[in-house]
Parts: C-alpha cells; sequence; structure tokens
C-alpha cells in the first residue's frame, strides 16, 4: 500500500518516454472498482462501529459500568495512570491520525475526505490484528497544531498511528511526538513501507546471493518510505557509500546547490545527502542506475520513470522494486525483459506486493500487548526480519519474497516479535515470553475473525448487495 504522488520535489525526474503497453483493460477494472466502492459506502456509511463488550441483562447493570460504581475505577485510575491499561480499553486502542495533506495518490485532500480510508484502515487493523482503531481526522493549520493535539487526545489511547501526512513535516511531527508520548508513535507511510521493503530486500538479496553490506542500492524518490528505508538499511549494514538517492533534481549528494537549503527546509533529507553523499555518484537516474544491484523506487506513478534501459545498464541480476500505486515505475514484464531478477511492486495483481499491510496489524498487536512505551527502529527491524523469515515458509522464489495478505498465520509472529523486542530493550510494561506473547497475540487476533464471522453469519452485517456500481442507495 505504498502511496502513489503527483510529480514534487521529492520525485525523481521523468526520463524519455518508452512506448509501454499497459495491463489490458486496467483502467476500466480499476474504475469499475471504484464505482462499486462508492456505492458500497453510499450503502454501509460507514466501515466499522462499536458494540458493548460487557453485557447489558438491564439498566440497572448501568451502576456498574457507569455511575456510581464507576467512580472507583476512576479514583484507582487516578492513583495509577498505568492501572489505565488495565482497567479501559485503553490496553487495545489506537488513533488513525491524519491531516489529510497527502492521501494515497490524490494529494491534499483534507481531513474529511481522508476519513473513509482512514476507515478502511481501522477496518485492517480489527480483521487482521484485533487492535481497536478510531479514525480521527482532524482540521490543523500548522505542524505545532497537529503534534499539540494529538498529545491532548493520548491519554485515550495505547498507541498512535500517523497516516497520510505530507513530507517533509511528517518526520517532525512523528519526532515529537515520539519524544513526548510515552506510546508507540508510529507513521505508516514511513515505517510500515520501509519495514515491508526491507523484508521483500533481505530475501531478494538471499536468492540472487548478495550481501546488504556490499551492495549497490537506488533509493528513487526521496519522500517518507524511502527516507525511512535508507535510515533502516543503515541501521542493517548497508554501506552508505554504496546508496545513492534520486529525487525530481537527479542524484542527492553533499555538494548539490540546493543542500543548503535543505538543511533549513528538510533536515532528514540534508543529512541523507551528507552521509551518503549520492554513494559516490553525479548525475540523473541513468547515471545512478548504471552498474546498481537494487533500485528502490516509490516515486510518482508512471510507468516511463524507470526505462528497460535504465535496468538493462544495471548489474547481472538486478533486483527492482517499483512501488508507486496505482501505477508502478516501470511494469513488471518490462523489468523483467530487460533482465531484472526479482521484480516488486505495490500491487496485489503482480507478483511480490510490497504492502505495509503485512506489517502494521501485527506491530500494533505486539507493542499492544507489551504495552511498549515507544517504538524505536529496533523495532521496525524486528518486524521486517520476521516477515522476511515467515517467507521462507512456503520457499523463497523470483515470485515469492514476501507472505501474501492471504497468509494471515503472520499477525501473531510479527506480534510477537515485536513485544519480544519491546521487553529486551526495555520499553515494555508487560513482561512476557515470546511464546506467551504469541499465544495471546493469536487469541485477540482469532476473536475478532470470529466476531466478524458470527456478525454476518447471524445477519447483523449486511451482505453486500448485489446491484450494480452506482445502483440505489441501501439504508440501514
Amino acid at each position: 500500500m505504498v502511496q502513489a504522488t503527483t510529480p514534487t520535489a521529492e520525485s525523481p525526474p521523468r526520463p524519455r518516454a518508452e512506448t509501454v503497453p499497459p495491463p489490458e483493460d486496467e483502467e476500466a477494472r480499476t474504475g469499475a472498482l471504484g464505482e462499486r466502492a462508492l456505492a458500497l459506502a453510499r450503502f454501509y456509511q460507514g466501515k466499522i462501529e462499536t458494540v458493548p463488550k460487557v453485557p447489558v441483562r438491564s439498566l440497572t447493570d448501568f451502576s456498574l459500568w457507569y455511575t456510581p460504581g464507576i467512580a472507583h475505577v476512576s479514583r484507582a485510575i487516578e492513583k495509577d495512570p498505568d492501572l489505565s491499561f488495565e482497567l479501559t480499553g485503553r490496553w487495545n486502542a489506537i488513533a488513525i491520525v491524519t491531516d489529510g495533506s497527502r492521501v494515497l495518490g490524490l494529494g491534499d485532500v483534507g481531513p474529511a475526505a481522508a476519513m473513509p480510508v482512514m476507515e478502511g484502515k481501522a477496518l485492517l487493523f480489527r480483521y487482521l490484528g484485533g487492535v481497536n482503531a478510531i479514525p480521527v481526522p482532524i482540521a490543523i493549520d500548522t505542524e505545532d497544531e497537529f503534534i499539540e493535539t494529538v498529545v491532548r487526545l493520548s491519554p485515550a489511547f495505547g498507541g498512535i498511528n500517523l497516516e497520510d501526512i505530507a513530507s517533509p513535516k511528517c518526520f517532525r511531527i512523528l519526532g515529537e511526538l515520539q519524544r513526548r508520548l510515552p506510546i508507540p508513535v508510529w507513521h505508516d507511510d514511513q515505517l510500515g513501507t520501509a519495514a515491508a521493503t526491507i523484508a521483500g530486500l533481505l530475501n531478494a538479496l538471499t536468492l540472487t546471493g548478495r550481501d546488504i553490506r556490499t551492495t549497490r542500492t537506488v533509493l528513487l524518490g526521496a519522500g517518507a518510505a524511502n527516507i525511512a528505508t535508507a535510515r533502516l538499511l543503515i541501521a542493517l549494514g548497508q554501506d552508505a557509500h554504496l546508496l545513492t538517492i534520486v529525487d525530481q533534481k537527479g542524484i542527492l549528494f553533499a555538494e548539490r546547490d540546493d543542500v543548503d537549503s535543505l538543511s533549513l527546509r528538510n533536515t532528514w533529507k540534508y543529512h541523507l545527502a551528507l552521509t551518503t553523499d549520492g554513494g559516490g555518484r553525479r548525475g540523473t537516474l541513468a547515471q545512478a542506475l548504471r552498474g546498481a544491484d537494487v533500485v528502490l523506487a516509490a516515486s510518482r506513478p508512471d510507468p516511463t520513470t524507470i526505462s528497460p534501459a535504465a535496468v538493462r545498464s544495471m548489474a547481472p541480476k538486478p533486483i527492482v522494486f517499483a512501488l508507486a500505486n496505482p501505477v508502478p515505475e516501470i511494469w513488471p514484464d518490462q523489468a523483467r525483459a530487460a533482465g531484472a531478477a526479482i521484480v516488486a511492486t505495490g500491487r496485489s495483481d503482480f507478483p511480490n506486493q510490497v504492502n505495509n499491510s503485512l506489517v502494521f496489524p501485527g506491530v500494533f498487536r505486539g507493542v499492544l500487548d507489551a504495552r511498549a512505551r515507544s517504538i524505536p527502529d529496533e523495532i521496525v527491524i524486528a518486524a521486517a526480519r520476521e516477515l522476511a523469515t515467515h517467507a521462507q515458509d512456503r520457499g523463497l522464489t523470483p515470485e515469492h519474497i514476501l507472505p501474501t495478505m492471504e497468509e494471515v498465520g503472520i499477525f501473531p509472529h510479527i506480534a510477537a516479535a515485536t513485544a519480544e523486542t519491546a521487553v529486551r530493550l526495555g520499553i515494555a510494561r508487560t513482561r512476557r515470553t515470546r511464546e506467551e506473547f504469541y499465544a495471546h497475540a493469536l487469541e485477540v487476533i482469532q476473536h475478532s475473525v470470529h466476531l466478524a464471522t458470527r456478525l454476518l453469519e447471524d445477519g447483523l452485517t449486511l451482505p453486500m448487495p448485489d446491484e450494480p456500481p452506482g445502483g440505489t442507495r441501501g439504508t440501514r
């Protein structure tokens, strides 16, 4: 679920176009799906709702769930605020917070238009991770307002998932909230996408006989996902002098004309310019890719962004990740025809989908179960390694470097790995063994799936209407 972008200062330059035939009827299929989604949105009027978790046999039970009995619960939490994780639903609740400034491939649509996407995210959290996620689009004007709003909301939640926030402000917002809040704060467009990318790359390197320490890697696009990916690659042993970042102006290096201004407007990109210094290269994307082992592209949805000729110029058995949605930077068939040994995209209709939905449900299940106080890069790397490991369960092939979304058994394993890492780092309020964390995560996730299934079977969730896209509006 890598986000596509319109051309910005973070996107690579457009090379000379080549003839690129799109998949047959892809535009028509995408349009039909969109119309069907709109019809279903009118019918269901929302994707999630709250239901009681406790028995209500008669109105007298409210003397326990509300006043006067609830006063004792409040006094207990007043004395020890950490009891809110035991005595309320905070232990399993997160907020999905956005300002709607960079939504999917839509760009800056604002908080109200971001709500359908946040609801969809909440549904994935609940079904795949057993996490109660609340969509919280907020109307703010400045980064400081965003930060202060989330700080004020935080006592209600055990974690914060930031979503669809424009770069570079997303970096400061994440960093400040991680510093100020005693709960995990995660920006999925950075950390979730980076973790899924790293997991796929680790297995691709294994299949092609490479070592990350000696691999020449090109990051195409310098937005949220790739800046986080670069940081994780270096933490994993990638030689920074073999790492080249390419944006709209070409290769990013220490002496580039705009680097001094980056120190003021995008310090994260500035530090990467100094750390990598272009991987010893200067010029355009073509110069960056010549002889490179890997290209990790998270840029514009345009299949002419990476040309077949550029792939042919790479090292033998190159690895090509073209992750823009809905259209990759090069069609997979073209990349393979040009010599790519392994190709990944952000789409489910091609092999090797790099999807942050493989990551965030398990990560939040784990940090919530551990009642973690933060979510450092060590946890992100642990999740990536676990995801890579479980792709190996079915055997690694050039068309299977990551589990698919159907392999739902990965989520409790990722939860256990992240929870165990939180304990090891000393940031967990709850200490259990890895096996205990796994068993608990499995139980919570299975309960969530069972609940969704029973609600549908019992007719409490309305079945999808068998009407054509744009049909009559349903009622509830």
